[in-house]
């Protein structure tokens, strides 16, 4: 006969472990997205638990009393929210590119309720995320990060995570060093043909100064930018690879950052 027995101990160990695959697939990219329903991603990180239960090597944290349980809890959840922060970071910037390219377009002021993230986002910036997480996850970056979730648990052992403020600090840092690069190579064809349109529209209204050119220059600025939209759509796919490296950086950043 088969033997099921679970002891007490085994019990917390493997609540340990479900804390820190849960906090980071409820913060993680493609995961935490709203219109993921939640029993799907309940039901992810109990069976992701449950493998790595068997997987891993025992790393049972030594604790005496409820209150160390807990300070062991709250250690594993801040370092799976961290890890999954540090990924969902790098998505921020698809978001900015939509708002600028928006803004050059005269689409500012139109705002539609992105599903995923149940905010009022920018058509562009809607268009600009669904297409690259659609690259990326062509490319299998949702199973590089739960790959890397796993090897965590062997340079991150249970209850062996170190906070260190500064290192933290210095890893977003040097993200926000990249952030405005790599907002403006996705926006940057538009961004360019628009200063170029609008040059033109000032010699234009210097020439003929009876033609309107506010109402010219509002359908030329929207018919150009969706033409530019719709041609560098061959771009994304570089952009897409741009993010899907940054992103990778980063939860690398973090995990050595938190390596005891």
């Amino acid at each position: 006969m088969l033997d099921y027995s679970f002891s007490y101990q085994d019990l917390e160990y493997f609540l340990l472990i479900l804390i820190r695959v849960a906090s980071f697939v409820f913060s993680a990219p493609f995961f935490s997205m709203s219109n993921m329903p939640r029993n799907v991603r309940i039901g992810l990180s109990f069976f992701m638990a449950v493998l790595l239960y068997h997987a891993l090597p025992d790393q049972r944290a030594a604790y005496e009393t409820l209150i160390g349980y807990f300070i062991i809890v709250m250690k594993e959840t801040l370092t799976g929210l961290l890890i999954g922060f540090a990924a969902n970071l790098c998505l921020s910037v698809v978001a900015f590119a939509g708002h600028i390219a928006d803004m050059e377009m005269g689409f500012s002021m139109a705002s539609l309720m992105d599903p995923a993230t149940r905010q009022n986002t920018s058509i562009t910036g809607i268009y600009y995320n669904y297409m690259i997480m659609l690259m990326l996850m062509i490319t299998g970056l949702h199973q590089y990060l739960l790959k890397a979730l796993a090897e965590t648990y062997i340079l991150i052992p249970l209850n062996g995570a170190v906070f260190r403020s500064d290192g933290l600090l210095a890893s977003m840092l040097e993200f926000m060093a990249n952030y405005i690069i790599i907002g403006f190579r996705i926006c940057l064809p538009i961004f360019a043909v628009m200063i170029i349109l609008n040059t033109v529209l000032g010699v234009l209204a210097k020439v003929s100064p009876q033609m309107n050119m506010f109402a010219v220059g509002m359908q030329m600025k929207v018919l150009v930018g969706l033409g530019i939209l719709f041609l560098s759509t061959s771009m994304l796919p570089s952009a897409a690879n741009f993010i899907s490296e940054q992103m990778q950086h980063m939860v690398s950043s973090f995990v050595e950052v938190l390596t005891p």
